[in-house]
């Protein structure tokens, strides 16, 4: 469920019309609905009421302060995967002790950086890794909290790209060498072993491979602690997917999610984590742009939008689905035409839609691409020299820019010309 709904013939951001918004900030730009953050963030969080647990809204899904504060006044830790993401939790008011990092390249630095500020857990994700945690942790006089990722060759069922627990992956270590990676890590000074962390991919909408997955950690979990190890947290990942719109297959719940987690390792007596980040974020966001031209092709029309793909790379990046939904209200039983949605850019992996089916629209039409909350405008970028899109925040009746639009004097100022030239 999200709070992007038609209301008077409009579509409304809760209690805002999406048009109000527009005319005040231009198009394209984001849009996010503190209601549905909040209310996705609760759903993860009820689901795992049985017992101790953290869910750590994983920010690369959507970064900007005003979401992570919003979560945060929620109870939500935070999982970050660089140095810039650290730095913003901590921007935004979010406690060392409940950040994450996690990553496969974490740097010197970055470990230096989070030892002195504060971190729950490093999620070290190779041996080499987690020496150079020991190193620095000792070098400072700390002891670096970790927990291990294990990769449990369990497929995800998702797409290649986005799919991090199978034995091919970059991710973790094999599950079958644990034990022995455990024991190296109990012998490195300034460390101190936590748990185990565990994450198989993203847009899962199978229960399935977290079963498997989870029923492994359970097994490695009694390994360990047989070997002398003392296992007290676990660390469950995220990857619940969202609907697209696409099918009509619905994802599974969170609650049916945390029943899963409770029936494969809730009989440990572990603190769980999770790492959530699309499904709080995915449905809470709408992408909002308008129709420049339509384009008569052969055989064909182009919907021809000011939004492009370096504002939404998911359709050229991943072939991904959004539905587009116009933002004036159709009237029941008009006419559909069948375009192909696509943006300015010279490129053309500038597309979003092939053969889409939509109420006919014309010039200076306003369109809205539902599910763009994540991976939406963390992943954009200035390609042709476009600015970075507005992000807007809505809370019942308001609406604040939350990350506003930089000029292109401001853009192009930022290149620095050599004395020689």
């Amino acid at each position: 469920m999200d709070h992007f709904l038609y209301r008077d013939g409009a579509l409304h951001a809760e209690n805002v019309p999406i048009a109000e918004i527009a005319s005040a900030v231009g198009t394209p730009f984001y849009v996010y609905s503190t209601a549905t953050l909040l209310r996705h963030f609760k759903l993860f969080d009820e689901a795992l009421d049985w017992g101790p647990h953290l869910v750590c809204y994983a920010m690369k899904a959507a970064s900007n302060q005003a979401i992570l504060k919003t979560l945060a006044e929620a109870g939500a830790g935070m999982d970050v995967v660089s140095e810039g993401e650290y730095r913003r939790a901590k921007a935004a008011g979010v406690p060392g002790e409940k950040i994450v990092f996690s990553g496969v390249g974490k740097t010197e630095g970055e470990i230096r950086t989070a030892l002195t500020g504060g971190i729950r857990q490093f999620n070290v994700e190779s041996e080499p890794e987690m020496e150079v945690i020991s190193a620095v942790a000792t070098q400072l006089g700390l002891i670096a909290p970790i927990t291990i990722r294990v990769n449990p060759d369990v497929d995800a069922k998702t797409h290649a790209k986005i799919a991090t627990g199978k034995s091919e992956n970059k991710f973790g270590i094999p599950i079958s060498r644990a034990r022995d990676v455990y024991a190296q890590a109990a012998r490195l000074p300034g460390l101190k072993v936590v748990g185990i962390d565990v994450h198989i991919g993203s847009q899962l909408t199978d229960l399935e491979p977290f079963e498997l997955a989870y029923t492994k950690v359970a097994e490695l979990t009694e390994a360990l602690r047989a070997d002398g190890h003392e296992i007290t947290r676990l660390d469950l990942g995220g990857g619940l997917g969202i609907p697209y719109a696409r099918s009509n297959e619905a994802p599974p719940l969170p609650t049916d999610y945390g029943a899963v987690i409770q029936r494969t390792v809730g009989h440990l007596g572990c603190e769980i984590e999770i790492e959530p980040g699309r499904l709080i974020a995915g449905n809470a966001g709408i992408l909002v742009t308008k129709v420049i031209y339509v384009k008569s092709g052969e055989g064909r029309n182009f919907l021809i939008l000011d939004a492009a793909m370096n504002d939404l790379i998911r359709p050229a990046m991943y072939d991904a689905w959004h539905d587009i939904v116009p933002v004036v209200e159709p009237a029941p039983g008009s006419d559909l035409a069948q375009y192909d949605v696509v943006g300015p850019v010279c490129e053309s992996g500038d597309t979003f839609a092939k053969g889409r089916m939509m109420p006919a629209l014309g010039a200076g039409d306003l369109v809205a691409f539902r599910s763009a909350g994540a991976y939406g405008a963390v992943m954009s970028s200035e390609y042709n020299t476009r600015p970075l899109i507005p992000e807007v925040l809505v809370h019942d009746d308001q609406f604040a820019v939350i990350r506003a639009r930089p000029t292109f004097d401001e853009m192009i100022d930022r290149d620095t010309i050599p004395s020689w030239l």
